[in-house]
């Protein structure tokens, strides 16, 4: 059985499991309640019993129609329900009803109870779907002076995309504390990363590997809630296209390493968190006159120059050092040029520019 295959099946299980157990025990619940009520009428328990499981079937059903429905949208409903009735309630108040003409009506007691029931159903609706719609800053402005301390509190959460997850990143940065609350793992990033792992092409498959391990990382990572979202997004064939949306109905982050993503993301107001650029800006600052342990790996391009690495990667080249490859020096930053391949530096050996100052000093003295 393939390793990966292995990994995504404890996934699932772990996410499904519980919601599947209180689904069982709502319609052991149902049939129960079901069997209790027909006995009280002195009806047939089986009678009871199939009225009960209809009904916990009918509850099941109607979860599993609303999985995508979360309870941020439940509430946003419940506050544009109270708003559209009350503004019913409001145009109802006038007393248009105790007017004679329409007291003279035949039957205005139930036109005027469906005129009622319309008015309410109507505004209510309308309510509903506005505050779906609405985000949280729009809420501040329909209840003032009303801030949300849950949403002060928690962080938003964090949906990732295929490339970070493989990129192996993720993990290490999460153990260090910067990131924590909630990291949401789409089903199809998971479902791309499981079809990665069995193809038959060795890189894509170890990228694939990879990626369904570091998943297995996060979910043991102290602090951090990593879930998985069972939304395909099937009217979208972009996986790009997909995290957007996903994000915007989440009001979550994307976190990434795609350049383009980040850029069609943020036109959409989604925030974008890139490692590439964490990357870049966690990169030290080396200005001319700092002192620095380098280890030279290799020969310069000029003669006599030997080249050593920052932990970074940044590449340092230093003169008159050819001599000391593969040892450990200490070296003196001289000074920067700037590249089309980034910022190139240049280094002295420090002893070599302890002795140029000592003869500048004498040569000083001598004036």
């Amino acid at each position: 059985m393939p390793a990966a295959f292995v990994i995504k099946t404890k996934l699932l299980m772990s996410n499904s499991l519980s919601i599947n157990i209180i689904r069982g025990m709502v319609l052991a619940i149902c049939i129960a309640i079901g069997m209790i009520i027909a006995k009280s009428f002195e009806a047939g328990a089986h009678l009871g019993a199939t009225a009960g499981a209809c009904y916990g079937i009918l509850l099941i059903t109607l979860d599993h129609v609303l999985r995508y429905f979360t309870f941020r949208g439940f509430s946003h409903g419940t506050i544009g329900l109270m708003v559209g009735l009350f503004c019913a309630w409001l145009i109802l108040r006038v007393n248009f009803f105790d007017n004679v003409w329409f007291r003279g009506i035949e039957n205005h007691e139930t036109i005027e109870n469906v005129i009622k029931l319309t008015v309410y159903t109507g505004l209510g609706f309308l309510g509903t779907m506005l505050a779906l719609r609405s985000n949280r800053e729009e809420f501040s402005f329909i209840i003032p002076y009303v801030r949300f301390r849950q949403d002060a509190l928690i962080e938003q959460p964090l949906l990732v995309d295929t490339n970070v997850i493989i990129d192996g990143r993720l993990p290490k940065v999460c153990e260090t504390g910067f990131l924590s609350g909630t990291i949401i793992i789409p089903r199809f990033v998971l479902d791309e990363l499981h079809v990665l792992a069995d193809t038959p092409d060795v890189i894509k498959s170890e990228r694939g590997k990879r990626g369904l391990e570091a998943i297995e990382q996060l979910k043991q990572t102290p602090r951090l809630q990593v879930s998985i979202h069972e939304s395909r997004m099937e009217s979208e064939d972009m996986v790009d296209t997909k995290l957007i949306q996903l994000a915007r109905q989440l009001y979550a982050k994307i976190a990434t390493n795609d350049a383009n993503l980040g850029k069609v993301a943020q036109l959409q107001g989604v925030k974008i968190l890139n490692f590439n650029d964490l990357a870049r800006a966690l990169r030290p600052t080396v200005k001319p006159g700092d002192h620095l342990e380098l280890t030279l790996m290799k020969e310069g391009r000029d003669e006599n120059q030997a080249v050593g690495y920052l932990p970074d990667g940044t590449m340092i080249v230093v003169n008159e050092a050819a001599r000391m490859l593969g040892k450990t020096v200490a070296v003196v930053v001289s000074g920067t040029l700037p590249t089309s391949a980034g910022r190139l530096i240049f280094a002295d050996l420090q002893e070599n520019s302890r002795l140029a100052e000592d003869g500048e000093n004498q040569k000083g003295g001598q004036i």
